[in-house]
């Protein structure tokens, strides 16, 4: 293996993905499993989530798979000790699971804003603070927060989407301060308008479509791929400097001006 390959590898690492059965979680989790990861799919679709795993093990992944509805406190509970368990050297964590319910905001629903809130950010908080301990036992311990430009800029008509992808990019600095100590570095990315299930209602109406690809500068949506490599920089010792920050895989958007 090259220099440039063992910075890069995950082989013999031990890694968990959330909402990993479809879109930029399965695209994530494969990156990690394709770097040599033994990877852990977490998703609330029982279905999907079994389909992904027999999709990867007939490609020779190590991929396996645990249902797990992030927005119940007892779930996590559960989810942590079959870790604890069975991925006694779990070194990655990547918070990956949302939710999105767009509304207006004098009619928001206050069952849309929680479940947002639980998902979105507390299921983050609570299911780092019970892995942690193992996170910290190997040493060079990584967890990955999934934000959105949403987390940068307000945008109309989801109030709870974007407050809760903006307390996650915060909540990452914090977990960064607090677990640096305990050898666990913690970054975020934070992707622009990707083709996934939960675009697709914009996707499929080619006024917004075109709008939000003229947005970037690199004139395209992304797709879930192009989060993989981020992924992986960022669970490797390529990134080892690096704790507390937010790599924005957006096109450009944030970037642009003009």
């Amino acid at each position: 293996m090259s220099y440039l390959e063992s910075l890069f590898s995950l082989a013999g690492r031990q890694a968990l993905v959330t909402g990993a059965a479809r879109g930029n979680g399965r695209a994530i989790a494969e990156g990690l499993l394709r770097a040599g990861a033994e990877v852990l799919l977490v998703d609330v679709s029982e279905v999907e989530l079994d389909q992904t795993v027999r999709e990867f093990q007939v490609s020779g992944l190590g991929a396996t798979g645990e249902p797990c509805d992030l927005g119940e406190v007892d779930q996590i509970e559960a989810l942590a000790a079959h870790v604890a368990e069975q991925m006694p050297n779990l070194s990655i964590l990547v918070n990956n699971a949302g939710v999105t319910f767009p509304g207006g905001f004098m009619e928001y629903p206050l069952d849309s804003w929680d479940l947002t809130h639980r998902v979105n950010l507390r299921a983050p908080f609570f299911l780092s603070q019970r892995l942690a301990p193992l996170l910290g036992r190997v040493g060079d311990g990584v967890i990955v927060n999934v934000t959105s430009i949403n987390a940068e800029l307000g945008f109309p008509g989801n109030p709870a989407y974007v407050a809760f992808k903006g307390a996650l990019r915060q909540l990452t600095k914090a977990m960064a301060l607090d677990l640096g100590p305990h050898g666990i570095r913690v970054n975020a990315i934070g992707p622009g308008y990707i083709r996934t299930a939960m675009t697709r209602g914009t996707w499929e109406d080619p006024q917004k479509r075109e709008d939000r690809r003229n947005r970037t500068i690199l004139g395209r949506w992304g797709e879930p791929e192009d989060l993989a490599g981020v992924a992986v920089f960022l669970a490797s010792r390529a990134s080892a400097y690096m704790t507390g920050q937010s790599i924005y895989v957006d096109g450009g958007w944030l970037a642009k001006g003009l």
